[in-house]
């Protein structure tokens, strides 16, 4: 293994068990199990630079045989697909930079567990709370 990937897990698993020991979004639904992610940072781009960032909790809803441990495991793989999928094109609300394009997010994050755990592990993606860098509503015009 590369040292480098030693280090990112070193720092990703005992981080990813906090933020889910501390999400209650990892309680079982009624239709199957949930997996809550927390804190992963979105640029907001526009115009070529980045104008601020937007900090989101997620709720994945699963499905099939993905169990809530199973998916633990591959949660560092699905926050670091959203972040490279957010920086190649950006989650942004035309209007508001303190804001991510919600149904974007979602659709871009369900291509991508497809891949990395499989289809039908994630049904569906919730975006719990949003939680801007900058709180002051700017308009790009």
């Amino acid at each position: 293994m590369r040292r480098r990937d030693l280090i990112a897990a070193s720092i990703a698993v005992p981080a990813a068990a906090a933020a889910g020991a501390a999400l209650a979004g990892d309680k079982p639904a009624p239709g199957g199990g949930s997996l809550g992610i927390a804190g992963v940072g979105l640029p907001i781009i526009s115009g070529g630079r980045v104008r601020n960032y937007v900090f989101v909790s997620l709720r994945l809803h699963l499905g099939g045989s993905a169990t809530p441990e199973s998916m633990r495991l591959k949660e560092a793989y699905l926050r670091d697909a959203l972040v490279r999928a957010g920086h190649r094109t950006p989650f942004v609300v035309a209007d508001d930079w303190t804001l991510v394009d919600t149904a974007a997010l979602s659709a871009s994050l369900m291509r991508s567990s497809v891949s990395i755990a499989g289809r039908g592990a994630v049904t569906r993606v919730e975006v719990i709370s949003q939680a801007p860098r900058r709180r002051t509503g700017v308009n790009p015009g």
